[in-house]
Parts: structure tokens; sequence; C-alpha cells
């Protein structure tokens, strides 16, 4: 039983230092402080898929269906703003270069 308990203690200290550590996520797509990521289409306001975003001045936003990246580019300043306003800090573009 003492084992069972000193492997469990492991994982979970395993566990607590890999979210700590952001899990080897690259750091230029994490929420700065007090920010908070994206979670739902400015458009629909439904879950977003990551597969499905738009690129607008060095910013990436994220759409939970392919319709909605045709209404955010008919005005994308006013979704970025509205995310912006609900706390939402978005993804840099990602760079070009390899």
């Amino acid at each position: 039983m003492e084992k069972v308990v000193r492997v469990l203690c492991v994982a979970l200290v395993l566990a607590a230092a890999c979210l700590v550590a952001g899990c080897g996520q690259e750091g230029a797509n994490q929420p700065a402080a007090g920010g908070k990521a994206q979670a739902l289409c400015p458009v629909m306001g439904q879950k977003i898929n990551k597969a499905i975003f738009a690129d607008h001045e060095g910013k990436r936003v994220y759409f939970c269906c392919e319709g909605c990246p045709e209404t955010f580019k008919k005005d994308p300043a006013k979704y970025i703003k509205k995310l912006e306003d609900e706390g939402v800090v978005l993804e840099k573009t990602p760079s070009k270069g390899g």
C-alpha cells in the first residue's frame, strides 16, 4: 500500500511540474499575464476549431466553422476588439521563416 501511495505522489508531482512548465508549448502562443487564450469564436460564440483561422495584422483568430472567417474578413477590427475587450490575448501569427 505504501508503495502505491509513493507512486501516486510521484505522478502528482510530475503532473504539476508539467503544468507549471507548459508541457513544451511555445511561449509565443501563450496569452500574456492577466490575459486568457481564445476559446470561443468571435462570430458565432461557439467553441473554436484550431484548424479554422484567419490572420490579421499579426494576430491569429480562430473560428468554430468554415463560414465564420468570411464574416470576420468583412470587419476584422470589430471582431478583434470584441475578443480583446473580453480579455482574450490573441496568438501572434507564426513567422514564415523556418
